[in-house]
């Protein structure tokens, strides 16, 4: 009787564990998947309710329910510049993606070319943008060209390390498998290493598409008449904080917005990685 008691008390035990345990479980992805917003909700509405027990005015720090208001009233006007800051991005990116590419690959297979070429990428990108801004205005003009420009020359960089050492970090052993088989250079290079690449490879989209609503941005700061960057140069010149803000919030989303289409199209044309956590 006695074994009997035990018995049932580690059996019920052990069911309150696995309970405890499912719960815990189903408990992680709902915190994984919405940890990002919750976050997005404290820290504003922190803000909402610290800004106006601060004392602080909205010429100083608007609250982000003025921000969120001023965005809707002039949704119009950010849309239109927005376009604008858009077109430079996407075409400058597409430049990056189509001048890099070819270069990483150039690099990747033939190590001449590679000592040649890697100090003049690094000795280009240690120069601040902002520096070129100048110098493409005045020899470009003022129309799309300087912004597109220097939205490739901050984005292109990422896009070559990326593929270069994704297509770098293939195991060799496999490589001479392959090869064993009897594949040649071609069949090797779309069978093996570009689908092994593929993942360094939209890592660098990633962080290229980022840097090239910055390398926009920038051009838009130094001379043009439309897109966001010179909304928020026009906003700060009349000391309108709030729609000063509202551009900020507008610039951001837009890099959010490419950022995620580039994340969608890795997801369907990469295979998943097995997390190392």
């Amino acid at each position: 009787m006695a074994s009997t008691d035990v018995i049932g008390a580690g059996q019920a035990q052990k069911k309150q564990g696995n309970n405890m345990s499912s719960k815990r479980k189903s408990r992680g992805p709902w915190l994984e998947r919405y940890s990002a917003l919750i976050l997005a909700i404290v820290l504003l509405g922190a803000w909402q309710i610290l800004v106006p027990l601060s004392g602080l005015s909205e010429f100083v720090l608007p609250t982000p329910l003025a921000i969120a208001t001023r965005i809707v009233n002039e949704l119009p006007l950010l849309a239109t510049h927005g376009y604008v800051t858009l077109f430079e991005v996407v075409v400058g990116f597409a430049m990056g993606v189509l001048v890099g590419i070819p270069l990483a690959l150039s690099i990747f297979y033939s190590r001449a070319f590679e000592r040649a070429i890697y100090p003049i990428l690094v000795a280009l990108q240690t120069v601040p943008k902002v520096a070129l801004a100048p110098l493409l205005v005045l020899y470009l003009g003022y129309g799309w060209a300087p912004k597109i420009t220097l939205a490739f020359l901050i984005s292109f960089f990422p896009i070559v390390i990326s593929t270069v050492v994704g297509l770098q970090s293939l195991d060799k052993n496999l490589v001479n498998l392959v090869r064993s088989m009897g594949a040649g250079e071609w069949q090797t290079f779309f069978k093996v290493r570009l689908p092994a690449a593929l993942p360094n490879i939209f890592g660098g989209f990633k962080v290229a598409v980022s840097l090239a609503v910055i390398g926009a941005v920038i051009g838009e700061y130094v001379a043009a008449e439309r897109g966001l960057g010179y909304l928020q140069l026009q906003a700060n010149s009349q000391f309108d904080t709030t729609l000063n803000f509202a551009t900020v919030v507008a610039i951001s989303g837009l890099g959010v917005m490419l950022y995620f289409i580039i994340d969608t199209i890795e997801a369907r044309v990469t295979y998943k990685r097995d997390s190392a956590k």
